[in-house]
């Protein structure tokens, strides 16, 4: 019998299995999304904001069925995530959110496709899986002839590599990156492209959406990082120019309490230099009069 502890840690050298090496419940599909394919999906909804279309004509989902053919109702794909344009956020039928997004119902296609590479449908959304007999068709195919969506975007995690197919006439055609990392979409002007940086407390390469000016659309946390960062700023430079001013005006009353010193000196000097003014006035006049008085006695003063 193996016992295991609750803190053990498997050998290095041993590779444990995968989601994508275990069964699913339903033999045609691979194991539940791993947690890269909930945060990537998540940040891109979160960073896609058109300035030329309300959030509102915004329709904007990750990992819900896509029913294409009206002949064939079970016939889906799901992408790991799709925008559509002009569409509302909500049912029009009072049901509010979605729960597929049904193509003969809705008469609009997704705008951009994104598909996020893994070990087990790698090959179907690059377009290398062949169409099978009384099988649904690809992914590739029912992306680019049957739904003719006009971007199909793949991040590929492993190698941090971004590819854009464009439909152009009825085949997609894989288009040059700006820098060799981003990609400009003219319908939502905003660029798609690659970023690294911490997003749920994970460091990698992601993918997000920047606007026309090439700036990084901040998702809402970022947001709120950076206005409390901006406030944190007002609030130093509030105190800052609080203290200059306190110290301005200790300054300002330093120096007339200076120049009060000196009024005050300038007066006692002034009072010193009177008095003794003063003083020789009076010891003058009483030389005149003990000088006057001599004289009346007949004698000299200056002689004396």
């Amino acid at each position: 019998m193996t016992n295991y502890l609750p803190n053990s840690q498997p050998a290095l050298t041993k590779r444990l299995p995968t989601m994508y090496d275990l069964p699913s419940e339903d033999p045609e599909e691979p194991g539940l999304p791993d947690e890269f394919h909930d945060f990537q999906p998540e940040l891109l909804r979160k960073t896609c904001r058109p300035s030329n279309y309300p959030i509102e004509q915004l329709f904007i989902a990750s990992d819900l069925n896509i029913y294409y053919d009206l002949n064939h109702t079970n016939w889906y794909k799901r992408p790991d995530w799709f925008v559509v344009l002009g569409v509302s956020r909500f049912r029009e039928d009072g049901d509010g959110l979605r729960l597929s997004y049904v193509i003969w119902d809705e008469l609009v296609s997704p705008l951009i496709v994104v598909e996020l590479l893994s070990a087990g449908t790698e090959d179907e959304d690059l377009g290398l899986k062949e169409a099978a007999i009384d099988k649904p068709p690809p992914k590739w195919e029912v992306y680019e002839r049957i739904l003719r969506i006009p971007y199909y975007i793949v991040f590929d995690r492993i190698y941090s590599q971004l590819r854009v197919f464009r439909l152009v006439g009825n085949r997609y055609r894989e288009q040059a990156l700006i820098n060799g990392s981003r990609f400009w979409i003219p319908e939502l002007e905003l660029s798609i492209g690659l970023w690294e940086g911490f997003y749920e407390g994970h460091y990698r390469m992601w993918l997000r959406w920047y606007d026309a000016d090439g700036e990084l659309i901040l998702n809402p946390e970022e947001e709120r990082e950076l206005a409390l960062e901006i406030a944190e700023e007002e609030r130093v430079a509030k105190e800052s120019a609080l203290s200059q001013a306190e110290q301005e005006r200790l300054a300002k009353e330093s120096a007339l309490s200076q120049a009060e010193q000196e009024r005050l000196a300038k007066e006692s000097a002034f009072s010193q230099a009177e008095q003794e003014r003063l003083a020789r006035e009076l010891e003058q006049q009483r030389a005149d009069r003990m000088a006057a008085r001599l004289r009346a006695m007949g004698l000299d003063p200056d002689e004396l």
